[in-house]
């Protein structure tokens, strides 16, 4: 008998404290090709954009950012620009690193159906600017229109893994060369379609929103 890759992955990622459970809301792609659809939103922007801080303590999956996600006060933001400030009139190459590493990052999310595991619903991927940009191109591009239409939309095949060389591990979209519906008898059709479209989590409920207060109490601590 040959070993269960997937239940050494998680096995894995138990070790180092990452989430498990079958049920989370979150797409983490795993190295090698996966085929994924967006599904639309009711709003028409399947391409949510966040803010956010990390590198502050020990918290995993960054601290929502007040000022650029809400219009409120950051304490993280304003200790970062001074910081940077005196690095730059000091010449200090510590305290510039220090403030890169605290600058607010942007992340971009999109509901999507993983091909070949549609029994789990609809989950949340997450994926910087590069992929954002390619997205945005995709759509405008006429060749594809509406890639999230349930009808004529689009697979997405995502690449995603670790180049000969590079430090860190690259993604990259490209759109099947035909479009095709979202859900096809196989999957369930329409009836099933339309119990993926109303199960979409909120987007909203899906990050902790700290007070202003809340985040500087962290960054306090982080600087103790």
């Amino acid at each position: 008998m040959s070993i269960n890759m997937e239940l050494m992955r998680k096995k894995l990622a138990q070790l180092r404290g990452e989430d498990t459970d079958d049920n989370s809301v979150w797409f983490r792609p795993q190295e090698g090709e996966t085929d994924i659809r967006i599904v639309p939103t009711g709003d028409g922007d399947p391409l949510k954009e966040m803010h956010f801080h990390y590198n502050v303590g020990e918290r995993k999956g960054g601290i929502l950012c007040p000022k650029r996600n809400f219009g409120e006060r950051c304490g993280i933001c304003d200790f970062a620009s001074s910081l940077w400030r005196e690095g730059v009139e000091k010449n200090d190459d510590d305290s510039k690193k220090l403030a890169k590493s605290l600058f607010v990052r942007q992340r971009y999310f999109s509901p999507v159906l993983v091909r070949g595991q549609e029994d789990s619903g609809i989950k949340f991927y997450g994926y910087g600017k590069k992929a954002y940009e390619l997205l945005l191109g995709y759509i405008l591009d006429p060749e594809y229109g509406d890639i999230t239409d349930t009808d004529t939309g689009t697979d997405l095949v995502l690449h995603y893994g670790k180049p000969p060389g590079a430090s860190f591990p690259q993604t990259k979209l490209t759109p099947r060369r035909r479009s095709s519906v979202l859900c096809d008898e196989a999957v369930g059709g329409d009836e099933r379609c339309a119990e993926f479209l109303e199960s979409i989590p909120e987007f909203d409920t899906l990050f902790e929103r700290k007070t202003p207060a809340e985040v500087g109490a962290m960054l306090d601590a982080y600087l103790l």
